[in-house]
């Protein structure tokens, strides 16, 4: 399924199968899951695509070829492509271990073709072994809205007992497992009126769920914006207690309002999260190990991506999309 131009929805078409370079790893691919990016980058608003583009960042496959001095991973094992899909390795970012901010990185499904077809090469440095336990399809979100969900959490500081949710989705309903494991109370932020993903919220053993115009029943120590809407960066410090920490998830978001200083008074803090680095994900899938993480997703074949991203456009995903065979 192939970006010809943003605005304009995807192509099925055949196009030859890609060859492993050195380093790299050709991929026969299982599930690929779909994200809110991927609807940026379709809409234009992330707009330095390298079109045409085979788009997808959340991909999982089997290892059928390897280039030369590829040896990480044997033929016929299954791993995950993230998001960050290549770094220089000597930028001054990676160079002090912050490769998630490299200079002139790659990124999978947006200037490295992605996952939305039957194969895909990507650079074995940055692909993750994947717990056998887990089928390929419900691992797929793990790739990106687990990822990023995790690096979030970081960001939200070990101090962190109460936490708070905006946008319910992939990121969020994975993230909300393992905050309720580790003994957090989650307090989840949805669409007003979006008693659907509110009950969700709760299944997955939210404390509390309400609309996210709403004051919930105590301060929280942190909020997660996944939700790509700024007028939300406001009302979230409007929740958080003094001291308090505001992560934005997402690689996009509409314009933030202006708001009174006192919002962000008595030392509250906003900050974002780009990217992932390597660490991140072996941190996480090391704690999904330990912990059980069910993702909830609903599957589209390939030839099916314009509907699957138009039901995420609308909402109606319960959970997590996932674009599997034909």
């Amino acid at each position: 399924m192939v970006l010809e131009e943003s605005g304009n929805p995807l192509v099925y078409k055949k196009v030859p199968i890609p060859q492993p370079l050195e380093g790299q790893i050709l991929l026969r691919i299982l599930a690929c899951g779909i994200c809110r990016t991927d609807l940026h980058i379709l809409d234009g608003e992330l707009t330095h695509p390298s079109l045409p583009l085979i788009m997808g960042h959340e991909i999982v496959g089997s290892v059928v070829k390897k280039g030369i001095h590829a040896d990480r991973f044997a033929l016929d094992q299954v791993v995950g492509v993230p998001w960050l899909g290549y770094t220089d390795g000597t930028c001054t970012y990676c160079r002090k271990g912050a490769e998630n901010l490299c200079d002139n990185p790659g990124f999978t499904g947006y200037t490295l073709n992605g996952g939305y077809a039957q194969y895909a090469v990507a650079d074995e440095r940055f692909c993750f072994a994947l717990p056998q336990n887990i089928p390929a399809a419900n691992a797929a979100p793990l790739l990106c809205a687990g990822l990023i969900g995790y690096r979030s959490y970081r960001m939200a500081g070990e101090n962190c007992l109460r936490l708070g949710l905006f946008g319910f989705g992939a990121a969020a309903h994975i993230l909300c497992q393992i905050a309720v494991h580790q003994q957090k109370e989650v307090y989840a932020f949805t669409r007003p009126g979006d008693t659907l993903s509110q009950q969700f919220a709760r299944e997955l053993g939210a404390c509390w769920a309400g609309d996210s115009d709403t004051l919930p029943p105590k301060k929280l120590d942190a909020a997660i914006i996944f939700a790509p809407i700024g007028d939300l960066i406001p009302q979230a410090l409007l929740v958080v207690d003094k001291g308090g920490v505001v992560v934005t998830g997402g690689i996009h978001m509409s314009r933030i309002p202006a708001f009174p200083y006192e919002y962000l008074w008595e030392e509250r803090v906003i900050r974002s999260v780009a990217n992932l680095t390597r660490q991140d994900g072996l941190e996480f899938f090391e704690l999904l190990s330990m912990i059980g993480v069910n993702t909830h997703i609903q599957t589209f074949k390939l030839e099916e991506a314009n509907l699957a991203l138009t039901s995420l456009r609308k909402s109606q995903v319960k959970g997590a999309a996932v674009l599997i065979p034909s």
